[in-house]
């Protein structure tokens, strides 16, 4: 069993109209980490209506009722705060840094742009963050080396309308042609009270903390439960390849697996036989593909952190005289080892060491914190679900990692796409 550092004083309540706030009060520093999370991503969308979730995490920062464009950075750049947001499959977040004397501010922009933002949506400050988006995604995904690998990886590894098949960016397409009725249902629907998590950690006492909340999100009104949404399953009929041409210099691999959701047991083991097998340069796959048999510049695993079901995925970056069937059939080697042989001890202990000892460092940051508290009660209906989940670490064995790989990794499984260099270039 874990003791502390992982375990902190923590309080929740439910405003009525199903807002949850949830305190973590640490007085060490006069600061607070305000994070606020709505359970909605690229997941609540629908096929030619992508991309709204990450639209709306610009649009949240075009100003408000009572707030002037882009006056959420300034009123908190002149308190010597800070603030961003992220989107993903299935949560947005919004998070601020504040002193905490001047808490009462970041409540305020957040519980503003919740309640208020409608009014003050136009189509100009649509029309200029669609551009914004669409430049987001030229650089990041069309004309970047590798960009649209990820994007043919799902689209090859899930069914048609499965949630988790669209990019959270989304297509172009579909930003161009997003209209400000679509964008405000969507907004209308799921930026609710009755659809978030605000968690405050830092220097504010549970008593303030839920007082504040009330105060200045507790007149706004709840909205409709939005629909739920389920992951289809469909019986994998064989392993599905791909090769993609783009400009890039070296051939790059790229594997996926469905596997339970982020949080659930066997969601814990495929991390643990990630990192056992990627993660440093003494890790099996590392030593055996970049070192030893020279056939790769890198390799990597991950379980991806998303709610309904996870994918689990290798990444590996050919060298320029490697053949990618050389790389695939040496990575193959390591998944079926994983699947006929259990883990040693040692290898077990120092995946398992190296994963708790990032979480606990990860947990020393407010922000940080905050954070997973969040996530922890979105995802899992209780604020407290990390800790559990990082006890659950500690008690997977070897075998259990071995039966994960020999039932989840199995080659009629996955899709695997193939990046090579474009035969012009």
């Amino acid at each position: 069993m874990i003791d502390s550092p992982i375990e902190f004083p923590i309080e929740r309540r439910r405003l009525d109209n199903g807002l949850e706030v949830v305190i973590q009060p640490d007085a060490r520093l006069p600061l607070v980490a305000v994070n606020l999370w709505y359970h909605v991503g690229s997941k609540n969308e629908q096929p030619g209506k992508t991309g709204f979730a990450h639209l709306f995490e610009h649009m949240l920062f075009q100003g408000s009722a009572n707030v002037e464009t882009n006056g959420h950075f300034s009123h908190l750049q002149k308190i010597g705060g800070v603030a961003n947001g992220s989107t993903w499959y299935d949560r947005t977040n919004y998070y601020e840094t504040v002193p905490s004397h001047q808490l009462e501010l970041a409540l305020w922009l957040e519980s503003d742009r919740m309640g208020f933002l409608l009014p003050a949506m136009t189509e100009d400050k649509l029309e200029n963050q669609r551009e914004v988006v669409m430049n987001e995604r030229r650089q990041r995904v069309d004309n970047q080396p590798y960009g649209k690998a990820f994007e043919a990886l799902s689209e090859l590894l899930l069914p048609e309308g499965h949630p988790y098949r669209w990019p959270v960016i989304g297509y172009m397409e579909d930003i161009e042609s997003a209209k400000l009725e679509d964008v405000r249902t969507f907004f209308d629907l799921h930026y609710r009270p009755n659809n978030a998590v605000l968690t405050l950690a830092g220097d504010c006492s549970p008593e303030r903390g839920v007082a504040l909340a009330e105060t200045y999100f507790g007149d706004i009104p709840a909205g409709p439960a939005a629909p739920a949404v389920v992951a289809p399953q469909e019986k994998h009929d064989g392993e599905r390849r791909l090769v993609l041409e783009d400009k890039v210099e070296l051939p790059r691999l790229y594997l996926a697996y469905r596997v339970p959701g982020f949080g659930t047991r066997e969601w814990i083991i495929a991390d643990l036989l990630a990192t056992a097998l990627t993660r440093g340069k003494s890790s099996p796959m590392y030593r055996d593909l970049v070192h030893q048999r020279q056939l790769a510049q890198d390799v990597s695993a991950a379980a991806l952190p998303t709610e309904l079901e996870s994918t689990w995925i290798v990444v590996s970056t050919a060298r320029p005289e490697t053949d990618p069937e050389d790389l695939l059939a040496a990575i193959d080697q390591h998944l079926e080892r994983a699947a006929a042989e259990t883990l040693r001890d040692e290898a077990l202990e120092r995946s398992r060491n190296g994963l708790l000892t990032s979480y606990v460092e990860h947990l020393q940051s407010l922000e940080s914190r905050a954070d997973l508290l969040s996530q922890s009660l979105t995802f899992v209906g209780d604020p407290r679900a990390y800790a559990d989940r990082l006890r659950t670490y500690t008690e997977i064995t070897a075998e259990e990692v071995r039966q994960f790989a020999a039932t989840m990794l199995r080659s009629e499984r996955r899709a695997v796409v193939t990046v090579v260099p474009e035969r012009n270039a």
